[in-house]
C-alpha cells in the first residue's frame, strides 16, 4: 500500500548565509496546515473517527490566527484507539508502549511531542458531553472533521484557562462572522 502523503520534516536551513540569531527554545513552533492534512489523510486511510477542536479547529474553519499544536477531538472505542495509534505511527510519532495504551483505553487528555509536530488527543474536551452530538454539529471543509465554532466555543469557555479566556471575545466574533454569511 502507498502512501498519499508524506510526512513534515523541518527546514534545514532557512538561506544561504543566514545566522542563527537567537538561542535554542526561543524560537516559536507553529502548527501549520500541511500537518493538518497530514492528520486527516493518516486518520481517514485507517477510519479514524475524530474532529479539530480548539484553535487548530477554528483556524481550519477561516479564524486568522496561529497555534502551537493541533487538537484533535477523537472518539472513545476500543477500535477506534487502535486505528488512531496505527495512524500516528504511520505518522512518524514515536509511541512509548505506555502512550499507546493510554491511546486505546481513552485517556482523557494525551499531549504528544514526540512525533513530527505537537498533537493533543482529547477524549473527553471540556464543554462536550459526548462525541456523538459534536459529530452530528461538525463542519467538513476540505475533508477536515472540524467541531462547529460554538462546541469550539464552548470548550474554551469550560475550560477556563486564561489564554482561552483572553480569546472567547475574538472567537464569538469570528462566530457572528460566520453566521452572517449564512
Amino acid at each position: 500500500m502507498t502512501n498519499v502523503f508524506a510526512r513534515s520534516t523541518p527546514w534545514q536551513t532557512i538561506g544561504g548565509g543566514v545566522k542563527k540569531n537567537c538561542r535554542d527554545g526561543w524560537g516559536t513552533i507553529v502548527f501549520e496546515y500541511r500537518q493538518a492534512e497530514e492528520v486527516r489523510d493518516a486518520f481517514a486511510e485507517q477510519g479514524v473517527r475524530y474532529l479539530f477542536l480548539g484553535k487548530s479547529g477554528a483556524i481550519l474553519l477561516g479564524y486568522p490566527d496561529t497555534t502551537q499544536d493541533a487538537d484533535v477531538f477523537v472518539e472513545k472505542s476500543a477500535a477506534n484507539g487502535d486505528a488512531i495509534v496505527l495512524s500516528l505511527l504511520q505518522l512518524g510519532f514515536e509511541l512509548t508502549d505506555d502512550e499507546q495504551s493510554q491511546i486505546r483505553r481513552g485517556k482523557d487528555f494525551i499531549q504528544l511531542k514526540n512525533g513530527p509536530f505537537d498533537l493533543d488527543l482529547i477524549f473527553a474536551p471540556d464543554g462536550i458531553n459526548h462525541f456523538e452530538d459534536a459529530w452530528r454539529r461538525r463542519v467538513e471543509v476540505a475533508g477536515f472533521m472540524v467541531c462547529a465554532i460554538d462546541d469550539i466555543i464552548n470548550s474554551k469557555r469550560a475550560a477556563n484557562r486564561e489564554k482561552d479566556r483572553e480569546s472567547l471575545a475574538r472567537l464569538e466574533s469570528f462566530r457572528d462572522y460566520l453566521n452572517s454569511r449564512g
